[in-house]
């Protein structure tokens, strides 16, 4: 397969993850809002995180082409979140994540990551159908999602041991 591609936005990098973001990873996994929103990954130091990408992030790319990009701001070259498309287990249609360092949250990063994500899912991946989950309590995720044309659908458990997920699709 092909090394996966970076992808650019007016002002961001949407990088592939590897094992060079391990300090970041740690970083942004163990960020408060990852922990209330995502949950805690067990990522406790660089060893873990560089196992994190390998076993979680790596794989996706090598069988799919896609999986989670770092974003990084082009004008500094600073990491500030995390943009991507996931095959989870439990959902039928291909899911569009994202999770932001706290200093970098409500300055439209998220959206424009996510867009140009919804945009190469269609033009580089033929993906036609995205789906989206999130908690009910985070409501800018949620509010997010919709600005990007996602509707919800309801909820559902992912997992079987899993808490009920807010759904959102979007059909392109």
């Amino acid at each position: 397969m092909d090394k996966p591609k970076t992808f650019e936005t007016e002002r961001l990098l949407l990088r592939p993850t590897s094992t060079e973001d391990a300090a970041f990873i740690l970083e942004l996994v163990n960020s408060p809002k990852w922990l209330e929103f995502i949950g805690d990954r067990n990522v406790r130091n660089i060893d873990d995180a560089v196992k994190y990408i390998e076993s979680r992030i790596t794989p996706q790319f090598e069988r799919l082409g896609y999986a989670n990009y770092t974003v990084i701001r082009k004008s500094d070259h600073v990491k500030l979140g995390s943009c991507g498309l996931y095959d989870r287990e439990g959902l039928e249609d291909i899911d569009i994540g994202f999770a932001f360092l706290p200093e970098y949250e409500k300055r439209g990063y998220a959206f424009e990551s996510a867009n140009k994500l919804k945009e190469i899912a269609v033009s580089e991946f033929g993906i036609k159908e995205l789906c989206a989950i999130t908690v009910e309590e985070n409501i800018s995720s949620q509010n997010l999602l919709k600005k990007l044309g996602f509707e919800y659908s309801g909820k559902r458990k992912v997992t079987e041991k899993g808490e009920e997920l807010m759904v959102f699709e979007l059909t392109q």
